[in-house]
């Protein structure tokens, strides 16, 4: 297999990580400030078992979880709580006020993305000479 990315690598036009390598142990791991996104809003979160975040809401921006590793309960405004796994996603309004707890024995990692103004449709095009694969 050929060596997977570790770092941040940088192109033009391009960049690409792994998330473990954005930050070591809890907190926020700053995938946005990383990898030069400016479209929308991108964070990856460990958390330690036991912990749970506070709850929030956003005022804008609409936002997308990932479960990368780890077991978590997402709790809505509305007492809905559900468990997620690895693969796990969640979307909610910005509104709602939400919070995670982390309920395994080991340390969780989620992605957050966040954005507002709505869906740009689908503006993928071939590079002029190109055909699909």
């Amino acid at each position: 297999m050929p060596d997977e990315v570790t770092e941040v690598v940088e192109g033009d036009g391009w960049a690409v990580a792994n998330v473990e390598a954005l930050g070591d142990g809890p907190g926020f791991r700053k995938v946005r400030r990383e990898l030069g996104v400016n479209a929308f809003g991108v964070n990856a979160i460990e958390i330690p078992p036991g912990y749970e975040t506070g709850n929030h809401f956003h005022d804008e921006q609409e936002e997308l979880y990932f479960l990368h590793r780890g077991h978590v309960e997402i709790t809505f405004g509305d007492e809905s709580t559900l468990t997620l796994g690895p693969g796990g996603l969640a979307r909610v309004d910005a509104s709602t006020v939400r919070r995670i707890k982390n309920v395994g024995d080991e340390p969780a990692l989620y992605l957050v993305a966040g954005g507002k103004d709505g869906y740009v449709g689908r503006d993928g095009r071939l590079p002029e000479g190109e055909t699909r694969r």
